[in-house]
């Protein structure tokens, strides 16, 4: 089993400075790179935060983001070129691209998307234009070309090889104006989660990710997909959600898989978690989640 690699990502051009920046220092204080046994592979810092929404593609900081996340992407490559299991603390979700194009430069990968949003928004029906709201419909091809086709290498990720689930957001999202998923993309509720237990749902989004051709998937953690009760730490908030041993087995049953080839972890604020508690929980929930590979790795 590959060794694993932290990266710090701490961009907020997707979203605000509004703490989320701090994700990576929060969760690498409360433990998080020795729980899991896993190695530093450095820092990537974001280029100077714009507030102002550019005119022609509607979205915050699209330069800012399609270069960093050529940097980021370069990252992760080197990560998975050495042979490691890359995990990338956040940062807003506009982090995604950067991971999904290091994978696209080595083929077709899949994408298990676990959010409490769909995050499927058009910049005319994003209210700030924060593209941490848009990162699965920019992942898939659908935005401005800056950030769609990155490298000419878009969509990094095609619909059929995206499953996502845990998501609440379906009245919200259809209220706001946004578009509709594709009918492609596998897109599993928290209800439909709920319905069959969060380890089936799980089993069966990573068998569906890997019926195809392709070399693996991704996963994508952002935690407000964690009820919103026990973690409000989150700059977007919603009722409900997944507790902490739903999603704990969503994570075991996902990257147990040998074919998963890397997590990252977004939108924590620790801002909003002044005594810590909620870092450690989410450092403790993430070395469970990751512990058939630590295991597989030391034996």
């Amino acid at each position: 089993m590959r060794e694993l690699a932290i990266i710090e990502a701490p961009s907020v051009l997707g979203l605000r400075p509004s703490g989320v920046q701090e994700l990576p220092t929060a969760l690498l204080d409360a433990g998080l790179a020795a729980a899991l046994g896993a190695v530093r592979a450095g820092r990537v810092e974001p280029p100077a935060y714009d507030p102002t929404r550019d005119p022609d593609t509607g979205v915050l900081n699209p330069h800012g983001i399609a270069e960093y996340s050529v940097r980021l992407a370069d990252a992760v490559g080197r990560v998975l070129d050495e042979g490691r299991f890359p995990v990338v603390l956040g940062g807003d979700c506009s982090i995604l691209l950067g991971n999904l194009l290091a994978l696209r430069r080595r083929g077709r990968h899949g994408l298990l998307f676990l959010d409490g949003h769909t995050d499927f928004y058009q910049p005319s029906a994003e209210p700030t234009g924060e593209a941490a709201s848009m990162e699965l419909a920019l992942a898939t091809g659908r935005g401005p070309r800056i950030l769609t086709d990155l490298e000419g290498r878009g969509p990094l990720v095609r619909d059929e090889d995206v499953v996502a689930l845990g998501f609440r957001d379906a009245a919200e999202s259809e209220q706001a104006g946004m578009q509709p998923l594709p009918a492609g993309l596998h897109a599993v509720d928290l209800d439909g989660v709920r319905a069959s237990g969060a380890g089936t749902a799980a089993r069966r989004a990573v068998d569906r990710l890997t019926a195809g051709a392709g070399s693996g998937f991704w996963v994508h953690l952002d935690v407000d997909v964690l009820d919103d009760a026990i973690m409000p730490a989150v700059d977007y908030r919603l009722p409900d959600g997944l507790t902490w041993d739903e999603l704990e087995s969503v994570l075991r049953t996902a990257l147990a898989d040998a074919r998963a080839v890397g997590l990252d972890v977004t939108i924590f604020n620790p801002r909003l978690d002044p005594d810590g508690r909620l870092a450690a929980r989410l450092a403790e929930c993430l070395r469970r989640g990751l512990s058939a590979r630590t295991a597989r790795r030391d034996a």
